[in-house]
């Protein structure tokens, strides 16, 4: 999985277009390079009138800036797509199962699949939502599963997202722009489409709400407000959902309720699409200076008297030292081996792998086991020996914060440059809709892009792009 050769999804080893692209290529070859530069001009026009912007952190503050957008798509044949699917499924079945057990009877620590100590220590893990079941026994009802590709058909499960996961404004910006730009090659090529996501995430939030409810179900999305970095995709996704858009300050506890300020007084909120972390949710549980969340928000959870997405407690899943378990999770809940295999990983907690880890330091990608958004990590290929050094003395003072696995050989897709077509590293993250009746999976999902030659790391908040995803109809 590692080393110089890389899967190119476009074009084979001798230059030819592999069968997926073939439609889109034959569209290209027809169309004047002048004619492509100004669309690629045009389109990151819109992306800034629209206010498609990311924070990105560097060491003194906070930088707003434009998620770059290349107009190449990424193409996924249908068959692939099924295949994904299938796998996409199964982890995410075995993730809610496992997040009710953890905060239940705890089966899969006492068969002795997964250590308790993993999460003992864990800040996701919260001891409120011990013995708590939520409406419908869904945890995690939004979930963004990351992926890599490395061949014709190797695919592995790189992250799974189960706190908040982001991106989904981007990729249905990305198709709409991409249709208002080349309304004529939708004509030409097949797609399955993304734009129904709000609508089926307002009809997949709505039927958990809880039993309580009287009518159709009031939903609110939580924002921190305009200062977060996802702004755009809260106020995007109420918008489109028809749900409101609220702050703490506009929620309170009314009657056992939390309910919403408006116009007309205080109106019950049955589901709160939260985009706000748990330490913030409400400071009468947990910290107590926040300004963020709604006081006494958890007792009327714990009552049943409203459906927060996704559940609090969620993020102990998505854990990077869980996922090295991911594969005896899966197989313990589902009876079945993964469809979708992980990337190895060993785990600098155990102090063989910290031995291994340490020794090959150069060869390898570490993580922070809480860590997100590409920050606290080490691409070992790519660092210097004073940057070696100085995260060899991270892990050996704190071990058991720290995950690695091997450099992956990224698949490629190309983007526009001015020079022409260029290879690109992508990865994946589709999204994934869970509630008691269905499980949805939105054919394609965000495609992120390294926009820079050799880089391996594609997080916008590090500088990397994002495109429109193709799944093809049969």
């Amino acid at each position: 999985m590692a080393g110089g050769t890389f899967f190119d999804e476009m074009h084979d080893a001798d230059g030819g277009v592999r069968s997926a692209y073939r439609q889109y290529d034959g569209w290209l070859k027809d169309q004047d390079v002048a004619f492509l530069k100004r669309k690629s001009r045009d389109a990151e026009e819109t992306f800034r009138r629209i206010g498609i912007t990311f924070n990105v952190y560097g060491q003194d503050e906070a930088e707003e800036r434009l998620i770059p957008f290349d107009m190449v798509p990424r193409v996924i044949t249908a068959g692939e797509w099924r295949r994904l699917s299938r796998g996409i499924e199964q982890r995410v079945r075995a993730l809610n199962a496992f997040l009710h057990d953890l905060y239940h009877r705890q089966e899969i620590i006492r068969a002795g699949r997964v250590p308790q100590s993993l999460f003992r220590n864990n800040e996701a893990w919260l001891p409120h939502m011990v013995g708590m079941t939520p409406p419908g026994g869904i945890y995690t009802h939004i979930v963004g599963i990351d992926l890599v590709r490395t061949g014709p058909d190797e695919f592995y499960v790189l992250e799974d997202n189960a706190r908040t996961p982001s991106g989904v404004s981007y990729m249905l910006e990305n198709r709409e722009t991409m249709m208002a730009m080349f309304p004529e090659l939708f004509m030409r090529v097949g797609v399955r489409q993304v734009s129904n996501y709000p609508r089926r995430l307002a009809r997949s939030l709505a039927a958990c709400a809880p039993e309580m409810t009287e009518g159709k179900p009031n939903i609110a999305v939580l924002t921190p407000g305009i200062y977060n970095s996802a702004f755009f995709e809260h106020a995007f996704l109420a918008e489109q959902m028809g749900a409101e858009l609220v702050e703490g300050g506009d929620l309170r506890v009314v009657d056992g309720r939390v309910a919403m300020r408006t116009t007309r007084g205080y109106r019950p909120v049955d589901v709160l699409y939260r985009r706000v972390d748990d330490e913030f949710l409400d400071p009468l549980t947990f910290n107590p200076d926040s300004v963020l969340g709604v006081p006494g928000i958890m007792d009327v959870y714990r009552s049943g008297g409203i459906t927060i997405a996704n559940a609090p407690g969620t993020g102990v899943a998505d854990d990077k030292a869980i996922y090295s378990f991911m594969p005896e999770i899966v197989e313990f809940y589902t009876g079945e081996k993964p469809l979708l295999p992980n990337v190895e990983t060993w785990r600098c907690a155990d102090e063989d792998s910290c031995k291994y880890v340490l020794d090959n330091l150069a060869q390898l990608v570490v993580k922070e086991v809480h860590g997100s958004g590409g920050y606290g990590m080490l691409i070992g290929p790519a660092s210097s020996k004073s940057e070696l050094e100085a995260f060899r003395k991270k892990i050996a003072a704190n071990p058991g914060n720290y995950i690695a696995q091997p450099t992956l050989s990224l698949s490629t897709c190309p983007i526009f440059t001015e020079k022409g077509l260029a290879p690109r590293h992508v990865d994946l993250r589709p999204f994934v809709l869970v509630s008691p009746d269905a499980i949805e999976i939105t054919p394609g999902g965000l495609t992120r892009v390294a926009m820079n030659e050799g880089s391996l790391v594609v997080n916008s908040s590090q500088g990397g792009g994002t495109k429109d995803t193709w799944v093809l109809k049969d």
